[in-house]
Order: structure tokens, then sequence, then C-alpha cells
């Protein structure tokens, strides 16, 4: 079988990075493109030195005429950008996109929580909000792939089989997330200068953080009725990784065994989701450089209430490691290839 010929626009930010440092991995990719801005020009290697050993293009500015010669476009821009390229695609391309562009359902939620119209109305509804263990094959009739979010994906993971079989109370859900710096772009240094980002933790988007949209689409996609929940999400002194906690009440009839039982039987044959003991206290440690989501279940002192906690690594898991996990059920390899 002839490898993919495979496009990456945005090849620099921390996310573009991480997925070429993921692709030269896999035996079934060729990197025909890489593309940039300030870039061009420039080797990969200037922004990743573990890739000075490996044969990849000069990073280009992006040309639609690139389309002819490539199978599949990741697309790792800042949000808006996509759409522009899923304008020019072909008959023979599939997209993949890392950043908001295709992950809500509505053009007028996108303005809502993006401020930015959406350019590509049309292609929404050629794209699927691909959460790989949820989606599955699903994936293989899209020709438009939107990833979610790195905070979503740590949060719906756990949440969505559990609403699906109303074992939980969906009115007041608290979410607390934690993640490391390199979730918010290359640009946080300077964000966050006069903030002492290296030895500080911050709270952000309090009540009105961009990925809520994505989380109460998903759960209402099962619940078919307002899910309430508050989200609030934090930046911290370290490079990578998401750890988020979920405070839930338990609906009458369900217990810690049903919500254990219920995860385990969904997550069974998954190869990146790890349902560990309850009470495990689990941290991003378990989780950096890997594809892996970590979920364990936690009791306190009332009945009918419960913690989760759930880490993934945002670039990978949260990021990249998804991208590939749904380019792999796309196109019918082995779903944890390049990934482990």
């Amino acid at each position: 079988m002839p490898k993919l010929n495979v496009l990456v626009a945005g090849s620099t930010g921390y996310i573009g990075v991480q997925l070429i440092k993921l692709l030269v991995k896999h035996s079934d990719v060729e990197i025909k493109y890489l593309c940039g801005k300030s870039s061009v020009g420039k080797n990969i290697s200037s922004y990743e030195k573990s890739l000075s050993s490996k044969k990849l293009p000069k990073i280009v500015k992006y040309n639609k005429s690139f389309l002819n010669n490539i199978d599949l476009v990741f697309t790792a821009l800042p949000n808006g950008e996509a759409q522009n390229i899923s304008n020019d695609l072909l008959e023979h391309n599939v997209l993949i996109d890392l950043a908001a562009d295709f992950r809500l359902n509505k053009a007028s939620d996108y303005l809502k929580w993006y401020k930015l119209k959406h350019r590509s109305v049309k292609n929404i509804k050629k794209s699927i909000y691909a959460l790989p263990e949820i989606s599955g094959d699903k994936v293989k009739k899209f020709k438009i792939i939107g990833c979610p979010g790195c905070y979503p994906t740590s949060i719906l993971i756990p949440l969505i089989p559990l609403v699906k079989k109303n074992l939980i109370k969906i009115d007041n859900l608290i979410i607390d997330s934690k993640s490391g710096y390199s979730g918010a772009g290359r640009g946080v240094h300077n964000k966050y200068k006069e903030k002492n980002l290296y030895e500080s933790l911050s709270a952000y988007g309090v009540g009105f953080h961009r990925h809520n949209s994505e989380i109460q689409q998903e759960i209402e996609n099962y619940t078919k009725k307002n899910f309430s929940f508050t989200f609030t999400p934090h930046l911290t002194p370290m490079f990578r990784g998401i750890l988020s906690t979920i405070y839930l009440d338990l609906n009458n009839g369900s217990n810690i065994k049903k919500i254990e039982d219920t995860l385990n039987a969904e997550y069974s044959k998954s190869r990146f989701v790890n349902i560990l003991k309850t009470n495990s206290l689990i941290s991003t440690n378990d989780v950096i450089n890997t594809n892996n989501c970590s979920i364990a279940i936690c009791k306190t002192k009332y009945k009918n209430r419960i913690i989760i906690l759930s880490a993934i690594d945002n670039l990978i898991k949260g990021g990249a490691g998804q991208a590939i996990q749904n380019m792999n059920i796309k196109y019918g390899f082995n779903e944890a290839k390049g990934l482990i």
C-alpha cells in the first residue's frame, strides 16, 4: 500500500511540532509539505532539535496547488484559518483540524464563542467532532475531521458513558481543570510575562472559556436536555499535561460500583483509556508523553457524591496523538500505530 502523502499547516507551534514528532514514526505516512508563515525557509529542527536527523522538507508558505499532491492535510493553525483551507479541498483530500474550526455544529455557536464569522459553513455538515473512543469508525464517512480541545478530551471521556446510562445528575456539575502552559501556545510566555508563569498557578477564562461550548454540545447530544455545569481552567507552572477534577452527584439507584462497571465496560477494548482502582490518586506524570487517558473514581464523605480524576497529555491525547488516532481509524490502520 502506498504511503499517505501529508501536509502539516501550522508546523512550528507546540502542537504542530508534536504532530511531526509522531508522524515521522508512522511507517504509512510521508510528510510532503511543512507550512508556516514567519518560519518560511527554515528547517523544522530550528524548533525541535530531535528532528534534525529526520529527512523533512523545509517550511514553505501554504499554496492550494499543494493539494494536488497530497492525501491528507493536518491543520494546527490559529482558529479561523483551517476554514480557508477546507474551501480549497479537492475530492481526494481529507482534512484533520487540531484547532476549533470544525468542533461546533452551528456557525452561530462558533461566532458566539470565538467571535469570528465562520467562512466555511457548507463544510460544517461535511465534518465530524471526532473523539476517537466515542466516534470510532464514524470518521470513515467524513472528509473533514474536527479534533476535540484538550480540556474537553479529559472531561468527555469519563462523562459521556455515565450520561448515556443516566447514572449522574446533570444539573450542577463542577469541573476544575489544570493544564501545562503549552496549552496556551508559544505566545503564552509574553502574555503572562508579568504573572510569574513558571512559579504560579493562574485561573483564566472563568465561567466563559471557549471549551464550554464543546462540553455543552457533546453532553447534550445524549441528554437531549439542558446540561448545567461550571468549568474553570487553570495554567500551571509545568510545560505539559492536564488533570481534570470533576465533582458530580449520583442519580437515585446509582452507586460507585455502577460508575466503575460502566466505565470499565465502555473502555474495556480501548488501547488508550485506563480506568484505575477506586481512590487512586493520579497525576499528570502518569500520562506525560503518551496518548493515554487515566481515570480514577474517588469516594467522598457524601454517599451520593463522587469525584472523578482524569489525566492526559494535552499535546498528545489532547492534540497531536488524538489527530493521528483519528487518521489511523479513517484509513484503516492499527489505531495505535505511531502512538506507542
